[in-house]
């Protein structure tokens, strides 16, 4: 007549999942019950991810006549009130296990100077899970008891209806209408403390019951007026037996049961003759609820779930809080209305919590305690570059592509694209640099086409003059290309663009060098030099050194060339935006052969720094190749420790400032002469110097 109890165990698994109580403790009966109970609920328990702190098996066929025997029973259970932390516990068993918590709480009341601390520690409360077949029931010497201890408590019941006429009932039922009912008479003074008067039995002056109690005035623990559902099974299981007997004996169809059944007097009859019929049976009770059984011969309903709210004058009531229906699909069985429940009062936060530790927060991942139950963990904080946005993760997690953990690791956000824009303070600086660069080299060239006659400006070929200043006029305008989103034209222009330029301003000056060193060799009496010495020398240097480089730069493109990409992992907060190389081994065979032509220049003016010649540029040429040089080199242990836009910032200063020294090394002087001292700018001066 009652729900199958698997379905109840479900339910309470599902329950302490739905508060997320991972740590409870076990209270049972220590009978066989109790141990199948233990058999199957602790297994089904760990592999939902719950563990049981504790496990107290209450004595069974108790009764409260040996105070001593008692008062040591109750003492052995006092410690799961103080020394275990478990906030839930579940009680399975029978209304027995109420009888055994009351006496906890009667004991501690009537010792209190003894076991104060023991009150003091109940009434701190906990949640109590109570399976069906548990009613809260005390007996009348537990007047004293505090019901407080059950509030918001938790109870699978089974489900029950008021039939009609049963508060009348309950109005008019007492021990003078029910004589031959002893149980009537029993009750009654248990209930009300008192014996029911008895002519035949001698007066020991103790008051008597009149009978005229009303059971209303009972509080609720000692009588219950609403229809429980172990008295609505009863009820339900009275009428079955009667209809089946009853379908029996009217049934056309079975003539050899009904006569065995006519010869037998109903004390007689066994369950095995009527049993099958049962299951067949099927009827509206007075309620107005269908009673069937199912194919397993097991009532075909679920489990109430109530919570138990208690008042001052110790009685209570019950309130349907939830629902256990087997007929849900899997997994969602059972259904709680959580804004109906009322807690018990003391405790915080709520719903309250029953953890084996403090759960961890947002930022922190799940560490096994050794040694503990898999409960019990700690919380240790997650990698840098990780995260976990929920409570008790097990692990911490990476974060999408494109984003980044906060500072407490508990969200990710968006990386912000990191490349040289515009308006950044470093781009503007380069910018003014480059145009004033830019411009001063556009001043000089302008001076020297001006100056175009003057002995100082034909001493050192021109015409190799005006392609040095185009072409760091070119360097200067080439560092524009570094600013901004990386595009695809960009890209391919940057290193390649730059590579070409500057390879046709160090050729110059290598012809340049080479062009005085063949001219003071040419000099000598009888040298054959005389026929290398002019214009074309230094074209065809400036044209098959620029033009190398340029087969370079035209391979490169060819096969690997550059291209817009993003890196994700080199910085943590930001998305660098950047020019893929392509191939890195092509763009240090473009480095590699401008280091070579400078190191070749600064070799050939180095050598060539004290020939004795008016307006020897040779010296100039050797610092400023000091000054490229000391510039580059420097330049790639610090790109290579640099990320993100600050790569490009160091780029452009190396480009900007060896261009800078070229220009200032090697043209200021003459620009000094040409525009402070004009007298020196002479043939006279020149061939005085010479002498």
């Amino acid at each position: 007549m009652v729900p199958n109890e698997a379905l109840q165990y479900q339910g309470i698994v599902q329950l302490l999942q739905h508060f997320g109580w991972k740590w409870v403790g076990l209270i049972t009966l220590d009978d066989e019950g109790g141990e199948r109970f233990l058999q199957t609920m602790e297994p089904m328990l760990s592999q939902n991810g719950i563990c049981s702190e504790f496990t107290e098996r209450f004595q069974a066929n108790w009764q409260f006549i040996d105070w001593v025997d008692s008062f040591n029973g109750v003492l052995s259970h006092l410690p799961i009130f103080l020394e275990k932390k478990a906030t839930v516990v579940i009680i399975y068993g029978e209304s027995i296990s109420i009888l055994w918590l009351a006496n906890v709480i009667l004991i501690t009341t009537i010792f209190p100077v003894t076991h104060h601390e023991y009150s003091e520690t109940i009434a701190e409360g906990k949640v109590w899970i109570t399976t069906a077949q548990i009613d809260f029931i005390l007996h009348y010497i537990h007047k004293p008891v505090n019901m407080q201890m059950f509030h918001g408590a938790i109870s699978f019941t089974i489900h029950s209806k008021e039939p009609p006429g049963f508060q009348e009932f309950l109005h008019i039922i007492n021990p003078s209408g029910a004589k031959a009912d002893g149980f009537i008479t029993e009750f009654w003074e248990q209930s009300f403390g008192c014996p029911i008067t008895n002519s035949d039995a001698p007066n020991d002056n103790t008051e008597s019951c009149t009978g005229q109690e009303s059971l209303q005035s009972l509080t609720s623990p000692f009588f219950e007026m609403n229809m429980t559902g172990h008295s609505y099974g009863i009820y339900n299981a009275v009428y079955v037996v009667a209809h089946t007997l009853y379908s029996t004996y009217i049934s056309p169809f079975n003539h050899r049961t009904m006569a065995e059944m006519r010869g037998l007097a109903p004390q007689h009859l066994q369950p095995w003759q009527f049993y099958s019929l049962i299951q067949t049976i099927s009827f509206n009770n007075s309620a107005g609820e269908e009673i069937m059984f199912n194919e397993r011969g097991e009532l075909a309903g679920g489990f109430d779930v109530t919570n138990l709210i208690t008042f001052p004058n110790n009685s209570y009531t019950r309130v349907k809080v939830g629902r256990l229906d087997p007929h849900a699909p899997p997994g969602e069985e059972l259904t709680i209305a959580e804004d109906k429940i009322n807690w018990q009062r003391t405790l915080i936060p709520l719903p309250p919590l029953s953890l084996c530790n403090d759960p961890c927060h947002p930022g922190y991942s799940k560490k096994k305690k050794e040694g503990d139950e898999f409960c019990c963990y700690e919380c240790t904080p997650c990698p840098d570059g990780m995260f976990s946005n929920q409570k008790d993760m097990e692990t911490c997690v990476s974060c999408p592509e494109g984003h980044y953990p906060n500072k407490f690791q508990g969200e990710c956000i968006p990386k912000i694209p990191n490349f040289l824009a515009f308006e950044d303070t470093l781009a503007i600086i380069s910018i003014s640099s480059g145009l004033l660069l830019s411009l001063i080299t556009a001043l000089v060239l302008g001076i020297f086409i001006r100056n175009r006659d003057t002995v100082i400006v034909k001493a050192n070929n021109r015409s190799l003059t005006y392609i040095l200043l185009i072409s760091l006029l070119l360097c200067f305008l080439c560092s524009f290309l570094f600013l901004g989103k990386p595009k695809k034209v960009t890209c391919l222009l940057r290193q390649t663009a730059f590579a070409i330029v500057f390879s046709v301003s160090l050729s110059t000056i290598l012809a340049k060098t080479i062009s005085v060193v063949l001219a003071f060799v040419a000099n000598k009496p009888g040298s054959r030099m005389r026929k290398w010495v002019g214009k074309r020398l230094g074209y065809s240097i400036v044209f098959s050194c620029s033009n190398i480089q340029a087969c370079i730069c035209a391979l490169w493109l060819a096969m690997s060339p550059p291209f817009p990409d993003v890196d994700m992992t080199s910085m943590l907060e930001e998305i660098v935006l950047l020019c893929n190389e392509g191939s890195v081994l092509m763009f240090y065979c473009v480095l590699g052969y401008m280091g070579l032509l400078a190191i070749v220049s600064f070799t050939v003016a180095f050598l060539a720094r004290k020939l004795p010649d008016s307006f020897n540029e040779a010296k100039f040429i050797t610092f400023s190749m000091l000054v490229f040089c000391s510039v580059w080199v420097s330049f790639v242990p610090t790109y290579l420790s640099t990320q993100g836009k600050h790569m490009v910032v160091v780029e452009i200063f190396s480009i900007l400032a060896s261009s800078a020294g070229l220009l200032s090394c090697i043209f200021f002087p003459k620009c000094y002469i040409i525009l402070v001292r004009p007298e020196l700018n002479n043939r006279q001066q020149l061939m005085r110097r010479k002498m």
